[in-house]
């Protein structure tokens, strides 16, 4: 048996139909690019799962991570590790949160469901009302869809369970309170988060959990959104939680995208996954700020995982940390991303398919496609994915470049360590490829 024809028999995949999955094997990559068993070469456009942030096998964090197997791979958390107190001194350096603490987690979704946990406690309201937004995603386990805004899972969960509430998102494009001006729409959805917390009852209000920009909902929220929302956060007595699980280490043009508002968007808590390691090991994590780590510092810390801040996963952090600042990627980012930017608009001008190009802070962009761009009609219902569109990744994929998208979107994360001509060939190959499967649009 072929090594695909036994991964299509026994593997489960995540976000498949698994009789029609059917991927290339996956057998090597370096920068950028990854390599299929076929001896196919191809451009990453997505960062895999918008994670690979240092591209493919980063030369220094591979060798940091053979360095460490050979000194320690594992001990339990309940003892100390050299490398997991090197990273969580990076982290609290490159985030400011002076005097706060560090949680280690496996991914993402845990990651999330600890910060809910941890301000909850620190609020002193176990039960306390958690706010988070429709159209979100911060995980796949239940608590982590219950605090998700994901239609594909809305019947598995019930949030309120959880004690989670919901907010209609900044989606300025087509702007769930009815309005055409993004900072109107901004100034909505922070009132409507203001009036979840208002009505949370005798049980009161912990926390507020959002994505401060990407996401692979691909709403990138107005500028005035993230400052807004702080300010309401702590009006209402609740912890701010930023999801930057995708958003972080120079995704976004920044060590992590709330620093764009500066201290006026300084969360209570952060969460970190992806680009933490550069997704050469799984591991997540939540940053506390000293206040709220202040509130537990006496208490005891119901929580544990048995790979909380596994050594070699902390070593990996820690050379992707150091790889991020010795080559300049988050400054990159945000060049390349601009760039990026520019070519998209451009493109938009071309393509009447395009209705909407979001993002440009960093290597992070969002091209929506639309059947009508005057009335912003969408060719597929959300969140399906176009047929047309499905067709145009596989056209990508035999081109030589791996594009990714959800619903009408097309999500454009690619390395920060991407080359400036790999890049336009890649942004130029999807221009051929929307004129030629949207020729009525064009």
């Amino acid at each position: 048996m072929t090594s695909h024809s036994a991964e299509r028999e026994t593997v489960l995949h995540s976000w498949s139909v698994q009789s029609a999955w059917d991927a290339p094997t996956v057998v090597g990559g370096k920068g950028a690019r990854f390599e299929t068993a076929d001896g196919r070469s191809l451009l990453d456009f997505s960062s895999q799962s918008e994670c690979c942030n240092l591209g493919h096998q980063h030369p220094a964090v591979v060798a940091a991570i053979k360095a460490q197997a050979d000194r320690l791979c594992y001990v339990a958390n309940a003892w100390g590790a050299e490398p997991r107190a090197r990273l969580a001194e990076l982290l609290l350096e490159k985030s400011g949160f002076t005097g706060g603490r560090v949680f280690f987690t496996l991914g993402g979704a845990d990651a999330n469901e600890h910060a809910v946990k941890f301000a909850r406690q620190a609020s002193g309201k176990p039960r306390g009302l958690v706010v988070t937004r429709d159209r979100s995603y911060h995980g796949a386990s239940y608590a982590a869809m219950a605090l998700s805004g994901d239609t594909r899972t809305r019947t598995q969960v019930d949030p309120a369970d959880f004690r989670v509430a919901h907010a209609p998102p900044p989606y300025a494009y087509r702007c769930p309170f009815g309005t055409t001006d993004a900072d109107a729409c901004a100034a909505r959805a922070v009132a409507r988060v203001g009036e979840l917390l208002a009505g949370a009852g005798a049980e009161g209000v912990a926390a507020v959990l959002m994505e401060p920009d990407a996401g692979t909902n691909g709403i990138v929220a107005p500028d005035t959104y993230w400052p807004a929302l702080r300010a309401e956060a702590t009006r209402r007595g609740a912890w701010l939680i930023a999801d930057e699980v995708m958003s972080g280490f120079g995704r976004c043009g920044e060590w992590f995208a709330w620093q764009r508002h500066g201290e006026a968007g300084r969360p209570d808590l952060m969460t970190l996954a992806k680009g933490l390691t550069g997704a050469h090991l799984p591991l997540g994590a939540v940053v506390l700020s000293a206040e709220v780590a202040a509130k537990l510092e006496h208490e005891m810390l119901y929580t544990g995982l048995t790979y909380c801040g596994h050594p070699l996963a902390c070593a990996a952090g820690v050379a992707a940390v150091e790889a991020y600042e010795r080559e300049g990627l988050v400054a990159r980012s945000r060049r390349l991303g601009a760039t990026m930017l520019t070519e998209l608009r451009a493109m938009q001008a071309r393509h009447a398919v395009i209705g909407d190009v979001r993002g440009g802070h960093g290597l992070f962009a969002v091209v929506e496609l639309v059947a009508d761009r005057e009335k912003r009609t969408p060719l597929a219902p959300w969140p399906e994915t176009p047929p047309a569109l499905r067709t145009l990744v596989h056209a990508g994929l035999q081109a030589g470049v791996s594009f990714a998208t959800r619903g009408n979107l097309i999500l454009l994360a690619p390395p920060l360590v991407i080359e400036d001509a790999d890049l336009a060939h890649g942004l130029a190959l999807l221009d051929r490829l929307l004129a030629s499967h949207f020729p009525t649009h064009a």
